[in-house]
């Protein structure tokens, strides 16, 4: 039986939610360019489908170089320095994306925020993970989760709200009506500008809370881990932890990242289910609805300003999901709520695409729609950073997590990209009968292949699973 340690719930709290700003500031990044997109679209008079998705999947490129550093020097540099970089670039995305004036502008600050999106998807979750405690550590890193779907509403309500503020603006205007707007020449800028403040904000407090534990042990910095895990749970709980955390590492492994561990067999089959898991979250649709939430509703019959209030709805329905992860996350276990969540979303996206074959559209459609985003949002969004912070060896932990991020991001991009012409060919009910057949085999893949890690300590995980 384990200790029970006197934790310091509240300086943990603080440090969970500082870190999880960059999860928030990643939901804003992630969904502002949906609401801004029926906007800014007129403005820079994109009529192709190419530029339609360029636009829309611009920032996702950033990403996957933001990953990318992430597997080179997060294990090198250590979490909290790249998580204080990523607030500069979220700040200055923000700023610059709602002050561009050419389509190459826009762009090129949605790639610099799509980087620093990349970092702190990627170790905001994992630096949570590295300093909570082993029975705490799925509810503390689906905290994350809750900021990011939070962002996503707060995004989704500011989309909303500038877009009433343009009263002149018809509800049925065309292309050429909305480029002349408020809405059309301003309006989608304010939706870009808002998230400067979150990113200041987050960038500041990064400087206020300490590094990870393991990567400070790992680099032979003892005294300020043990100082951080005394603060934490106190002195027995700081003992044992650096105890744990020095038998998975080797004397050569101390100060300097092994990157041929990644190609041991055991390490590969690892990466092999956080790649799966990585692509599973993506192709599985929801960023179809996400990104492209207008034109859905626009097919099943709303006009421009219903569909931004079903938009908002979608963000709150996100939001109040992910309550039931950390109300069941380290009671029932990852595997479970994940064979829950595909199962359920297989069902969902065979129904959607039934009402768009039998041209059902209206009540139907939405609430499929928000149905289907409710078993995503408690399952699939927030379990895969769980998974992922917990299946790989301490001494590699970061680039390991990294190009699973990667991986995400390669998925992101080509389901977001390719979207447009996926739709034109395929048409919207096969389109979705191809996202139920998906998460049907994650379905399958995940209840033979994928382990149960509840309540064990990130040490136990290795032992267990790399040996």
């Amino acid at each position: 039986m384990k200790p029970t340690y006197p934790y310091n719930q509240t300086y943990i709290w603080l440090i969970t939610l500082t870190a999880a700003l960059g999860g928030f500031l990643f939901g804003y990044d992630w969904v502002v360019i949906g609401g801004a997109k029926p906007f800014y679209e007129p403005y820079f008079n994109i009529t192709s489908t190419a530029d339609q998705g360029w636009g829309t999947s611009s920032a996702l490129i950033g990403c996957m170089i933001g990953a990318g550093i992430c597997i080179l020097i997060s294990d090198k540099l250590g979490r909290k320095r790249l998580l204080i970089v990523s607030g500069l670039l979220f700040s200055l995305s923000a700023i610059g994306t709602a002050l561009a004036g050419t389509f190459w502008e826009f762009n090129f600050y949605r790639i610099i925020g799509g980087v620093a999106m990349g970092v702190a998807l990627n170790l905001s979750p994992l630096y949570i993970a590295e300093l909570s405690p082993p029975e705490k550590r799925g509810k503390m890193v689906t905290i994350n989760q809750l900021l990011i779907m939070i962002g996503v509403l707060l995004a989704q309500l500011i989309n909303w709200q500038i877009s009433l503020a343009d009263t002149q603006l018809a509800d049925d205007a065309s292309f050429e009506m909305i480029a002349a707007s408020w809405s059309g020449q301003n309006g989608w800028r304010w939706m870009f500008a808002a998230e400067a403040i979150p990113a200041l904000l987050f960038f500041i407090l990064m400087f206020f809370v300490p590094e990870s534990v393991p990567w400070l042990i790992k680099n032979k910095d003892e005294q300020p881990a043990r100082t951080i895990l005394v603060r934490i749970g106190g002195e027995e709980y700081a003992q044992d932890s650096i105890t744990e955390v020095k038998t998975t590492l080797k004397e050569g492994d101390f100060g300097q990242v092994n990157f041929r561990e990644l190609f041991q067999k055991r390490v590969v089959k690892l990466l092999g289910i956080g790649i799966f898991l990585a692509f599973l979250q993506q192709w599985s649709g929801i960023n179809v609805v996400i990104y492209y939430a207008a034109d859905i509703f626009q097919a099943a019959g709303y006009n421009l300003k219903q569909m931004m209030l079903n938009i908002v709805v979608i963000g709150g329905v996100m939001v109040l999901s992910v309550f039931i992860t950390i109300f069941t996350v380290d009671r029932f276990g990852r595997k479970k709520l994940l064979l829950i969540g595909t199962s359920a979303m297989a069902i969902l996206y065979g129904l959607i695409g039934y009402f768009f074959y039998i041209d059902l559209g209206g009540d139907a459609v939405v609430l499929a729609v928000l149905t289907n985003v409710m078993f995503y949002s408690f399952t699939l969004a927030p379990l895969l950073w769980v998974v992922l912070s917990e299946i790989f060896p301490t001494r590699i932990r970061g680039a390991a997590i990294s190009i699973g991020a990667l991986a995400h991001w390669v998925g992101n991009f080509t389901l977001t990209y390719f979207f447009p012409v996926i739709r034109e060919n395929l048409g919207w009910a096969n389109n979705f009968w191809l996202y139920g057949g998906i998460c049907a085999f994650g379905f399958l893949v995940i209840y033979f292949v994928l382990p149960e890690t509840k309540g064990k300590s990130l040490e136990e995980i290795e032992k267990e699973l790399v040996g």
